[in-house]
């Protein structure tokens, strides 16, 4: 079974959790059944291999993504990044274009596209699984996943099937109607569209061909920023007249807003979050690591992390990514596949960073032109390497990185570092990587 999901872009509707690096699949907002803070792409993928063992998941997803995909999920998971993003055809024809040319899947197997942060229960991936076998033993069309509407609203997009059959074939599509029209169509029998395609894999690549000029992953992958950004549903849904939709009743939620996330939760709060007041129907989220005291709120949002603060009205905070667009600025924390980075103060002339690397990870070995740094170590132990000399690291030791002085780190076990950054020109773009053999450690 072929599972691609398809990890979108930065959700700033989750700001001040969610950033350009840090999409919104990442955040740990949810319990796994040991108990562990898990996030929506370790969540996902944990139904998956509970429900499909046998499933080959790849994730389709942006260059910025894979430091965090590798964070959460770890190495085992394949992976097809996308240059940029071009919407969801042009990484859907690049993702099956990945299985077939460097997995070596058959065009004729079926794959299936889902996203890779809805909110649903166990029934949802043996509906997936139900979809595969409707690919393998049908024609040559395409077969979708519409969930049953449980309210009108025009936030989603419509499937209209002929029949309120288990499985019937689609009529027509709508794009986010009124409201009112969406009641209207829910009579009819349709059902939101959940984002959920699947095919034979050769189906897709022939559309690509005729409308892309596909010819190869390689050299896909090498024009892919020349393409269109266009949907699947417009470049392949809207034109088929072969479509097959899968009704689903179990639990489906769009989890895209801090309203919607709230009704997710297994709890009122994550973090250090301390209520009072008679609080009702409010959800606080503390990311940071000083208290948050919420006194009398009623059905509010507060969430609090390194990029801000949010206080808002459940309601009203489906609308503040046009808010959050205008205020954008430097990225206070990210998840890397070593481990994570927390601004904790900054100025023109300074950055002080806190460094978590995880055991057995390693920074790039590295040089800076225009700034010195200071590494102070808080926890764990580890290796510092500066211009080739090898050095013992634990809790305590200072290290000083002159500008020019090629320099990296080696976790042995869990290691934290608080990292101080002076000069006239703190830029990303001040670093040169260089080779370094770390298995002479």
């Amino acid at each position: 079974m072929n599972i691609v999901l398809l990890s979108g872009g930065s959700g700033r509707r989750l700001w001040p959790l969610s950033n350009e690096v840090r999409s919104k699949q990442f955040i740990r907002l949810f319990r796994s059944p040991d108990g562990e803070a898990e996030s929506m792409v370790q969540r996902v993928y944990r139904q998956i291999t509970s429900q499909a063992p046998d499933a080959d998941v790849t994730i389709a997803a942006s260059k910025q993504q894979l430091s965090s995909i590798r964070n959460q999920l770890g190495d085992s998971v394949s992976i097809s990044p996308e240059p940029c993003r071009r919407d969801t055809f042009p990484a859907i024809v690049l993702s099956v274009s990945y299985l077939v040319d460097k997995k070596g899947i058959s065009p004729d197997d079926p794959v299936i596209i889902c996203p890779v942060d809805p909110y649903v229960d166990d029934e949802y991936f043996r509906s997936l699984v139900r979809l595969e076998e409707m690919v393998r033993t049908g024609d040559d069309g395409i077969c979708l996943l519409g969930t049953e509407p449980s309210f009108p609203t025009a936030k989603y997009g419509y499937i209209i099937p002929e029949d309120k059959s288990d499985v019937s074939r689609v009529k027509r599509f709508k794009e986010k109607p009124s409201e009112s029209e969406a009641e209207k169509l829910i009579k009819e029998g349709a059902l939101w569209n959940a984002g959920v395609f699947a095919f034979r894999a050769g189906k897709v690549l022939d559309i690509a061909r005729n409308t892309l000029g596909y010819d190869g992953y390689d050299e896909f992958l090498d024009r892919y920023e020349l393409l269109e950004s266009i949907s699947f549903d417009y470049a392949v849904l809207e034109k088929e007249s072969d479509i097959r939709v899968l009704r689903f009743s179990g639990e489906w939620k769009d989890v895209g807003t801090w309203n919607t996330l709230a009704e997710t939760m297994d709890r009122a709060s994550f973090g250090n979050v301390i209520f009072g007041g008679d609080c009702e129907d409010t959800s606080a989220i503390n990311d940071l690591d000083i208290p948050l005291i919420c006194m009398g709120l009623k059905n509010v949002v507060v969430a609090a992390g390194p990029d801000g603060i949010l206080v808002s009205d459940k309601h009203q905070s489906s609308y503040i990514k046009p808010i959050v667009d205008e205020i954008a600025g430097q990225i206070k924390y990210s998840e890397k596949s070593w481990g994570s980075f927390k601004v904790l103060d900054s100025s023109p002339t300074s950055l002080t960073i806190k460094v978590t690397l995880l055991p057995g990870h390693h920074m790039y070995y590295h040089s800076h032109e225009r700034r010195d740094e200071v590494w102070t170590v808080t926890e764990g132990e580890g290796v510092a390497i500066v211009d080739g000399v090898k050095r013992e690291i634990s809790d305590g030791d200072i290290i000083k990185l002159p500008a020019g002085s090629r320099h990296t780190v080696y976790a042995r076990t869990r290691l934290e570092i608080i990292e101080v950054q002076n000069g006239d020109d703190i830029s990303v773009s001040d670093k040169i990587k260089y080779e370094y053999d770390f298995d002479k450690i």
